[in-house]
């Protein structure tokens, strides 16, 4: 009777993906059920060292558990509309590691008045800051990574189907989405002669914090769960999973891209599949 042979003795160990020597910066975490922490998770899991940012001392208790967890040699806060705040995270960096290879960005923002109201409502100053927030943060860290990855790197930002397509209540946040996912273009553009690449990962809808700010948001969910070809909503954890991929040499050839990792609800029409059969309920998960 055989015996299953060892993983070592079956299997080249260089296929695993593995991030050791790797060092990354993560700017989004505000709790452990931000898209930003499964990520950073998987980085560290992965051999990576991480740099781990929180926006202001309200957040600071919740984030600071998560970085020891990651072991992180660098937590600073880190509010991009704040000016300064970003320059020092990257001079912390550049005296800590003098290098980088990776950054998470997963940071929005939109004023709650403009973001439950129309659009065609939202004030100039509202646009603007949720364009700054969201948008031209990307455009900053890309200009203050530039000079850190030597040999190359991947910047990952969160995006998601608003984008492209209405999505009722998303409002602002729709077109400053979009805004991002052409500035992705833009920068992998710029970028890509000196090896750094840059892509969103389009998330479908999710529990977080940012999401409950949405009006209808359990709607949603409960929708894109009945028309999603894998009649599912997306964990956290897939995010973070698709994030680790696009930080790894596995995607080396791979830049400028909007990754969708929505269970495939960007694929169906405005009546899905579901819909047309009559199902109503999200298939149930195998356990």
């Amino acid at each position: 009777m055989s015996t299953k042979p060892r993983f070592e003795d079956c299997c080249d160990p260089r296929e695993l993906l593995d991030l050791t020597g790797r060092r990354g910066l993560v700017i989004g975490i505000a709790n452990e059920r931000s898209l930003a922490w499964p990520g950073a998770l998987h980085f560290r899991q992965s051999g990576a060292d991480l740099a781990i940012t929180f926006v202001g001392e309200r957040a600071r208790p919740h984030v600071a558990p998560l970085a020891d967890r990651v072991d992180a040699p660098i937590f600073l806060p880190c509010d991009v509309g704040r000016a300064g705040e970003l320059e020092a995270v990257f001079g912390a960096i550049r005296d800590t590691w003098g290098r980088l290879d990776f950054v998470l960005h997963a940071v929005g923002k939109a004023r709650a008045e403009d973001l439950r109201g129309r659009l065609t409502d939202c004030s100039a100053g509202g646009f603007a800051e949720a364009m700054t927030v969201s948008v031209h943060s990307l455009i900053a860290i890309a200009r203050l990574a530039e000079p850190l990855m030597t040999h190359g790197g991947s910047l990952i930002t969160l995006s998601y189907l608003g984008a492209e397509k209405v999505v009722e209540h998303y409002n602002v946040m729709g077109p400053v989405k979009a805004a991002l996912e052409s500035t992705v273009r833009y920068l992998a553009h710029e970028l890509g002669p000196k090896g750094i690449r840059v892509n969103a990962i389009s998330a479908g809808p999710v529990a977080t914090r940012a999401a409950s700010g949405l009006v209808g948001s359990t709607e949603l969910l409960a929708a894109s769960a009945r028309i999603a070809p894998l009649r599912r909503n997306i964990e956290t954890d897939d995010v973070g999973l698709a994030a680790l991929l696009l930080a790894s040499d596995y995607t080396a050839a791979i830049t400028g891209e909007t990754l969708h990792v929505d269970a495939g609800v960007h694929i169906e029409g405005p009546v899905g599949r579901g819909q047309m059969q009559g199902e109503t309920k999200p298939r149930e998960q195998e356990k």
